[in-house]
């Protein structure tokens, strides 16, 4: 375990901290209760222990903080023993009310302390696996389940934070919207099965083309996300002019290298798409005038003959 160990004591840190060392523990020292809370905001821990009677803040206060700044997270939570010379009960009752779960004495024996540290393992590996599988489920619910892409709901928030850094430090913002061309077509013509089986390639191809944006440093940052039905959205937050216009080429031209047949898709017999882009130098104003503009172009994309894009 990672273990911070809070106590004004140096010398008898440097026990304790052998000690725990010694059972194969990673110990971090605080000298008092604000240097425990600011080790608690910069670092993860498995477990707390805290000394009671320390000058200027004492246990109970520092631990109230330490609480307080984990939210309401039930995976967030961070066992804290308190460790102290008086084990009263109304230091007790104390500690538990300050959020404290358990209560140790300095002068514990070896194997009192050994057989605590196993408790809090297990605790910590519980911790752990609880952590991961509500990240799981969080990923879960940020993602279409047709495409894998992220969902609506999960695009949006990004957007509003992204948004709101480029307007608030002068930042480039730009969009890309983007639809697959004659798709009610292609239901009808192929069956629903096959359009999905069709969008999901697409949604592969484009998730392809904007890993490899972001790793040639092209569009970093840069995310598709599943707008709805047969429409995509690709936002490219911080881009330097012009890289919006081609990034937009090289997803049409990706799609129509797939050749996938559509044989009700016009004069192409290939699935297509339309693309409308638009940037802006700094970011200004509503983002939602960003998408009706991108839209706008999508449209005049699809005017104008399909499998293209048109870009400002």
């Amino acid at each position: 375990m990672k273990i911070l160990l809070v106590d004004d004591s140096r010398a008898v840190a440097m026990v304790t901290c052998a000690r725990l060392e010694s059972f194969g523990h990673e110990v971090i020292h605080a000298a008092d209760g604000p240097a425990a809370i600011a080790h608690f905001q910069q670092d993860h821990f498995d477990l707390i222990l805290m000394d009671i009677e320390m000058p200027g803040m004492n246990g109970f206060e520092a631990t109230t903080r330490i609480r307080a700044l984990e939210g309401h997270e039930a995976w967030a939570w961070t066992p804290i023993i308190f460790v102290t010379a008086t084990d009263t009960p109304t230091n007790l009752v104390t500690a538990i009310e300050a959020g404290g779960d358990d209560f140790i004495s300095k002068m514990a024996p070896e194997t009192v302390l050994q057989a605590k540290m196993k408790a809090m393992s297990r605790i910590a590996a519980l911790r752990a696996r609880l952590a991961q599988a509500n990240r799981k489920l969080q990923d879960q619910a940020n993602r279409d389940g047709l495409t894998g892409l992220i969902n609506r709901r999960a695009m949006d928030m990004q957007v509003d934070t992204l948004w709101d850094r480029a307007t608030g430090q002068g930042l480039p913002f730009s969009l890309l919207m983007i639809d697959v061309d004659n798709f009610k077509k292609y239901n009808d013509h192929y069956g629903h099965l096959a359009g999905d089986d069709c969008l999901r390639a697409v949604a592969r191809c484009f998730a392809k083309c904007l890993h490899d944006a972001n790793e040639d440093k092209i569009a970093p940052g840069a995310f598709v996300a599943r707008y709805g039905g047969e429409e995509f959205a690709v936002v490219i937050p911080e881009a330097v002019p012009g890289v919006h216009a081609g990034l937009a080429l090289s997803l049409v031209e990706s799609v129509a290298a797939l050749k996938l047949p559509h044989e009700k898709n016009s004069d192409y017999g290939i699935v297509t798409v339309s693309i409308g882009g638009v940037s802006v130098n700094p970011a200004s104003g509503h983002v939602a005038t960003l998408f009706r503009e991108a839209d706008a172009l999508l449209y005049k994309a699809k005017e104008n003959g399909r499998n293209r894009c048109e870009i400002s």
